[in-house]
């Protein structure tokens, strides 16, 4: 039976999230701040895209052929150390293995070394380089969630689905010592054409699937979470999707219509428009100019109000999860890697965590230019560092924003992690004036900031962060702050107000 304290969270944060929490004599009193939300502990994860582990045609790095989409890329070595080193400070966290290859990817066997994918397949995954996943999750502490291939190959001759693969996958990642955390069934099921789904794949056939897939799952793995339908693009006029993919669409509302009450989360993908790269696909793209502006940073209310709305009528109750977003689809725009788009980032967790939304997940880890580690030098992108800045910082206990002083400048609250009444801030000032916040007692401050917001390198109060040697992270240390604390324009800076002394805030949140 499914617990109606969610809906009653979600309720409070609907009412709380976007006014001031307090009278203006108090308002800048955190320690009055009341709880509206709590988010998972690894709130704050990552895609690492199926063709990642495999290789393959991914995403094609811009400079080249004007009209180039794709480029053949090899595997993902996961046993890098650099690699492992900076994922460990974005723990603990999700790890979903997944992406539209995925719907398409043949695990082999015990002793099978396949030259070419079999039929109704389109990659290979082989059990070295599964198990190569499953340590590194194991390595930079995250749990592991999938999807399963769906594609001709993985049907039975009269087109239903088998889980021969599934139970593959869940067996070999057993054997090597892991276990898979949640499971959805279909990248993307909306995007039927996009994901390698049979031809004229319907409602029908996708409840039908789903039943199957749901029964297995209880059985084989009853401590997996099921997560889905995990749907695209829906809460305007599709924005996210290449025009091509639109030939045959499953939409969300009909297959949670047809399968109600079955999933443990429900799931849904943003994008708030695709890259130059689909740019011949669809007539519109992302664009720079808009990077900063109110419109584009808030666009993700609009799909959760869109995907919230589906599961408050079909699953009552359930949480949601984003299960993959980025800067713009298709790998991203060039800005995408720059600190320009580090503002949409942190305002994105600020408002997902205000409505009450479990879990973020990045795309991607470290592959094309929307990742949070440069696949080539593996040097972390600025969201990178504001990730770590976040996990430092914000809590699991969501508190209501403080009033703003300027509409310049956006304020979110979380209990500080592990401060019996502290609470973190995370402080976006889109303006071209300093900011300040005043309150009671002392803080520590780290303000983000880079040469220009078009910078691929960022500074943290003054200092650039690094990897060092030895695997810890170096130039994050904090600067003191009284009375006041001062947020530069263009910055993000995040605040730890350990003696705030706010009840809501119980060690540990």
């Amino acid at each position: 039976m499914k617990s109606t304290s969610r809906v009653a969270t979600l309720a409070s944060v609907a009412a709380l999230s976007l006014i001031g929490a307090t009278k203006p004599d108090t308002k800048y009193e955190f320690g009055r701040l009341p709880a509206i939300a709590e988010v998972d502990e690894r709130f704050q994860s990552y895609n690492v895209e199926m063709v990642e582990v495999t290789g393959g045609r991914f995403w094609a790095p811009y400079g080249g052929p004007g009209d180039e989409q794709y480029r053949q890329r090899p595997p993902e070595d996961l046993s890098d150390e650099r690699l492992r080193a900076l994922t460990k400070h974005l723990g603990p966290s999700y790890m979903r293995v997944s992406g539209t290859w995925a719907n398409s990817t043949y695990l082999e066997a015990e002793g099978e070394h396949l030259a070419a994918p079999p039929k109704g397949y389109n990659q290979i995954l082989t059990r070295d380089q599964w198990r190569g996943v499953v340590d590194f999750a194991r390595a930079v502490d995250a749990k592991i969630g999938v999807s399963y291939a769906v594609g001709e190959g993985s049907r039975q001759p009269d087109g239903t689905w088998k889980t021969e693969q599934a139970q593959r996958l869940l067996d070999l990642t057993r054997q090597a010592g892991g276990e898979l955390a949640f499971s959805e069934f279909i990248n993307e099921p909306n995007a039927a054409s996009l994901g390698n789904l049979p031809k004229d794949y319907s409602v029908a056939d996708y409840t039908r699937d789903f039943a199957i897939f749901r029964d297995w799952a209880k059985t084989a793995a009853p401590a997996m979470k099921i997560v889905g339908p995990g749907g695209v693009g829906e809460g305007a006029d599709l924005s996210a999707i290449p025009i091509a993919s639109l030939e045959r669409m499953l939409m969300t509302d009909k297959l949670m219509e047809a399968s109600p009450n079955t999933v443990d989360a429900v799931s849904y993908h943003f994008y708030g428009e695709v890259s130059e790269r689909c740019a011949k696909r669809r007539p519109t793209t992302a664009q720079r100019a808009d990077a900063l502006t109110p419109a584009w940073l808030d666009l993700t209310l609009r799909d959760w109000r869109y995907y919230s709305a589906l599961r408050d009528k079909y699953e009552p109750g359930d949480p949601m999860w984003v299960t993959e977003t980025a800067q713009a689809a298709c790998g991203g725009s060039p800005w995408a890697a720059h600190f320009v788009d580090s503002f949409r980032y942190v305002n994105q967790l600020g408002l997902l965590a205000q409505k009450g939304v479990d879990v973020v997940f990045h795309n991607t880890l470290t592959a094309s230019d929307y990742s949070l580690i440069e696949e080539e030098t593996r040097e972390p992108r600025p969201n990178y560092w504001a990730a770590v800045l976040w996990r430092r910082t914000m809590g699991t206990t969501v508190l209501a924003s403080p009033e703003s002083p300027s509409p310049q400048l956006r304020i979110y609250a979380h209990c500080l992690p592990n401060v019996n009444g502290g609470v973190g801030l995370a402080a976006i000032n889109l303006g071209d004036n300093t900011q300040r916040i005043p309150f009671k007692g002392k803080a520590q401050v780290w303000r983000l900031e880079a040469p220009s917001l078009d910078s691929k390198s960022v500074t943290v109060n003054g200092t650039a962060p690094a990897l060092a040697s030895d695997g810890s992270l170096t130039g994050l240390n904090p600067i003191s702050a009284s009375g006041k604390v001062s947020i530069p324009a263009k910055s993000i800076t995040f605040v730890a107000l350990r003696d705030a002394g706010n009840p809501a805030c119980r060690a540990g949140a």
